[in-house]
């Protein structure tokens, strides 16, 4: 998948316009936060270039623990919404709809290991997809 094909999806499944860029960003630094650095590493890899950038420049911050956070609900909405410029709401709704996007672009069971390493509130959450509902 390329760049524009991925915004694209991320546009359609989460009704948004140029924003689309900045929810994918916002989602990925803060899944990168979450997750081990080498599986963030491994999840960029298969991704578009511009797009894996945004893993791997927080796995790869020296201040990031190379095990990832552990971060509940609510801080993990309040730092997507932050990043992204919107409300919670409107965040966990976006964030779905990227990692749902993600995880058709990636290949491996790559998208299974990085729900593996999340807390089950969180894989619950970024794992629901566009409709809110788990595949």
């Amino acid at each position: 998948m390329n760049h524009d094909t991925f915004i694209g999806q991320v546009q359609t499944r989460a009704h948004l316009d140029s924003a689309a860029e900045g929810a994918t960003r916002a989602t990925l630094e803060t899944l990168a936060e979450c997750i081990p650095a080498t599986l963030a590493d491994n999840l960029a890899a298969q991704l578009p270039q511009e797009i894996g950038e945004h893993l791997r420049r927080v796995a790869t911050a020296p201040d990031q623990p190379a095990t990832g956070l552990r971060m509940e609900r609510r801080q993990l909405l309040d730092r997507v919404a932050q990043r992204a410029g919107a409300d919670p709401a409107k965040a966990a709704h976006e964030a779905r709809c990227v990692v749902e996007v993600v995880g058709e672009a990636v290949e491996g069971g790559v998208a299974d290991r990085v729900r593996q390493s999340l807390d089950d509130e969180l894989a619950q959450l970024l794992f629901a997809g566009s409709t809110g509902k788990p595949a």
